[in-house]
């Protein structure tokens, strides 16, 4: 996970939330600048199925997998993305419950071949439907539970936050790529947003245009930068011009963001 804005919230006593009629989630222990409170892990499951499926084990912690285990038989792990804070347990996960894992990027998976953008899976009573979004990452996929409420759900890994805002993670992630997964994403209209880091959201179309506003936002505060600054105006300089009040844990971050949006400015290779 990726951002730069806003506090860290402290780690609630109970580490479980119920966070759809379909999912729980569990707070990994691994807050930080980069991670908000932590890493949501999700368990879904319709009711009475007699497994579950696991999204995102996140860190090597014993407590938190064993946690996640114990909440049903464990049938299917997925990613999101390769971040290690999502993919560190997985191997460990997969030792411990059998279960197969499975990924878009194919060196992610074990005993289980990669996931594709359009294919359903039918798991623990759920119907999850695969959506590649990349942007974020080359790999990020968003998992959608259409029968999960009213207007259904989609766990977005790090490709919608539940509060601040995602980096691209350039050159792996780009920008172009992000804003169509954005646009994409809004065609789900109401569904609930089940993000990775941070709380739950309502209207996964309403966000990812709030999203698409932010990013057209900045890129025009790095076209007047290019502006005053020149066309070929150095990364940093950029940065110092456009994030003006970040705290220096992040900059690295902040710079990373203005890479991608001059590569999509400039149409780089």
């Amino acid at each position: 996970m990726r951002r730069y804005a806003g506090s860290m919230a402290d780690a609630p006593s109970d580490r479980w939330t119920a966070s759809s009629a379909l999912t729980r989630s569990r707070l990994a222990p691994n807050p930080g600048p980069m991670s908000l409170d932590g890493t949501n892990s999700y368990v879904v499951a319709a009711p009475g199925a007699g497994s579950t499926v696991v999204v995102d084990p996140g860190p090597l912690d014993g407590e938190h997998l064993a946690e996640l285990a114990a909440a049903g038989r464990v049938e299917l792990i997925l990613l999101t993305h390769h971040h290690p804070d999502h993919t560190e347990a997985a191997g460990e996960f997969h030792r411990m419950t059998g279960a197969p894992v499975r990924a878009l990027d194919a060196a992610l998976c074990l005993g289980a071949p990669p996931l594709a953008d359009g294919e359903v899976l039918e798991a623990a009573g759920a119907r999850i439907e695969v959506i590649a979004t990349p942007g974020h990452t080359a790999d990020s996929v968003c998992l959608h539970l259409p029968d999960d409420g009213d207007d259904g759900s989609v766990l977005t890994g790090d490709t919608i936050l539940g509060r601040g805002t995602t980096v691209i993670a350039f050159p792996d992630g780009r920008l172009g790529d992000y804003l169509a997964s954005l646009r994409r994403l809004e065609t789900l209209g109401d569904a609930a947003v089940l993000p990775a880091h941070g709380p739950v959201l309502p209207s996964v179309g309403e966000i990812a245009r709030a999203y698409l506003a932010h990013r057209e936002e900045r890129l025009g505060q790095v076209r007047a930068a290019l502006a005053q600054l020149g066309p070929d105006a150095p990364i940093a300089a950029v940065t110092d011009a456009v994030y003006t009040d970040i705290d220096p844990s992040v900059r690295r971050a902040a710079e990373n963001s203005v890479a991608a949006q001059l590569d999509y400015l400039r149409g780089w290779a």
